[in-house]
């Protein structure tokens, strides 16, 4: 049982984080961990003393879940994927907007939110000189811009423009992602 709960709580991440957000308080998941613990112990010492017989099925399912555990580990990881040549973090008053662009034209915007949410979108950009033009948008919403504008001495990507049409460069709350 607690090993579907292990399971069940690492498969939220691919749907916005922590489904339910109690997760966070640990009021649900602090039991599932403590109960795995106890029953993985349980595990081992049945395996000693009664043989893998016994405890086969047990031991499978300890090994889906660590399995499980380093697949998304490394899923999650930069192991993979192109090198990163632009991080960038936006910080507004409800989320935190991370936008990582890569060598190979994709790019992450990975989004954090109050209890825990968590949701990231890939999408693909095509660099013109201090311009970003995404081809394939990172987002689903409109709050981020088609076109954004690097200003690396101004360590932003600036994103609002004026009546002109031209990008302001001031760096207003929640109107610029500040380069890292």
């Amino acid at each position: 049982m607690s090993c579907c709960g292990i399971i069940g709580w690492i498969i939220t991440d691919f749907y916005g984080g922590m489904t339910l957000f109690l997760f966070s308080y640990g009021i649900i998941i602090f039991p599932i961990i403590i109960l795995y613990i106890i029953s993985l112990l349980n595990t081992i010492i049945s395996f000693f003393r009664n043989g893998i017989k016994e405890t086969k099925i047990r031991i499978i399912s300890h090994s889906i879940v660590l399995i499980a555990i380093i697949a998304l580990n490394l899923y999650s990881s930069e192991i993979f994927k192109s090198k990163k040549i632009l991080n960038a973090t936006l910080i507004d008053d409800q989320f935190v907007y991370n936008l990582k662009f890569r060598e190979n034209g994709k790019c992450e915007n990975e989004i954090n939110g109050i209890f825990g949410f968590q949701q990231n979108f890939d999408g693909e950009y095509i660099m013109k000189n201090d311009t970003i033009i995404f081809t394939k948008k990172p987002y689903d919403n409109d709050f981020i811009p088609d076109t954004l504008l690097i200003d690396r001495k101004l360590k932003g990507i600036f994103m609002e423009k004026d009546k002109n049409g031209n990008f302001m460069k001031d760096k207003s709350f929640g109107g610029y992602f500040e380069i890292k």
